[in-house]
């Protein structure tokens, strides 16, 4: 998984309520450094899943009650036992970054979506807990929005995971469409790779619309927080169709123009 699959993560947000600043800065670091244990450098499969083992080990010690010393997860225990977090959201997102070592393609949306529940979920759960808004609705709304955030990124990105040697769009779709892995190896936009990218985009947005009654029902900074994020996830699906799907040539992102966009979105929701 990317480094930037963190960049919809509230770390730097005006609308983050200050108090939460640390507790927010102390997940994002130990999230986006086990992301890079996985993901950046030129260390072997073996070395990755080793040295996220050890991240797994420090999560034992915090779960114990106990402070380690290394001082990034001293920081992150501060924040579990001042919130009373679990760790079992972060220990998901290790075992999405171990399988991010060994997993290449998925054959089935649904595996797809597993991997997205671990990698994604867990950053919309951890929020939840810190806002002490966690119930069960809410829960189910931000997976939705997050696994459609993941998702969205996943069609962003097709030619940067492809330099990667990895693919995030089912194999199944592939199959459905007839868009073979040399074709998408070449960037060929053609009418099947049109077809394959309208019907991810379109189940994207699905996701993302059936998770977004939680923004107009959490109160104040976090409920416009998440408006924003589910305005852009929606925002970058557009600017995807018109570019035709070609997300080859240029990836798709999101300029000033967008953000006026997203914001009147986010008043409307």
């Amino acid at each position: 998984m990317a480094v930037d699959h963190y960049e919809n993560f509230p770390v730097a947000s005006i609308l983050l309520p200050r108090r939460l600043v640390p507790a927010v800065e102390a997940i994002y670091a130990f999230a986006r450094s086990a992301d890079d244990l996985a993901d950046e450098g030129d260390a072997t499969p073996g070395e990755r899943l080793a040295a996220l083992q050890a991240y797994d080990a420090q999560l034992d010690r915090i779960e114990a009650g106990s402070v380690p010393d290394e001082p990034m997860f001293a920081r992150l225990a501060h924040v579990v036992a001042q919130y009373r977090l679990s760790v079992e959201p972060m220990r998901a997102l290790l075992s999405a970054f171990r399988q991010d070592v060994v997993t290449p393609r998925y054959q089935e949306y649904a595996s797809l979506l597993d991997y997205c529940h671990r990698s994604a979920d867990p950053v919309g759960r951890l929020m939840l807990a810190l806002y002490e808004a966690d119930d069960a609705v809410n829960l189910r709304d931000s997976d939705a929005i997050c696994s459609a955030l993941q998702l969205i990124n996943f069609i962003q990105d097709v030619a940067i995971d492809l330099t990667k040697g990895r693919i995030y769009l089912p194999l199944e779709d592939l199959a459905r469409f007839q868009v073979s892995e040399t074709a998408l190896k070449a960037g060929i936009v053609d009418a099947p790779f049109q077809a394959l990218m309208r019907f991810e985009v379109e189940r994207a947005r699905a996701l993302m619309l059936s998770g977004a009654p939680l923004a107009r029902r959490l109160p104040g900074r976090i409920g416009w927080e998440l408006r924003m994020i589910v305005q852009g996830g929606l925002r970058i699906l557009d600017r995807i169709e018109r570019a035709g799907y070609d997300v080859f040539r240029r990836r798709p992102t999101l300029a000033t123009a967008d953000w006026v966009a997203v914001g009147w979105g986010a008043l409307r929701m």
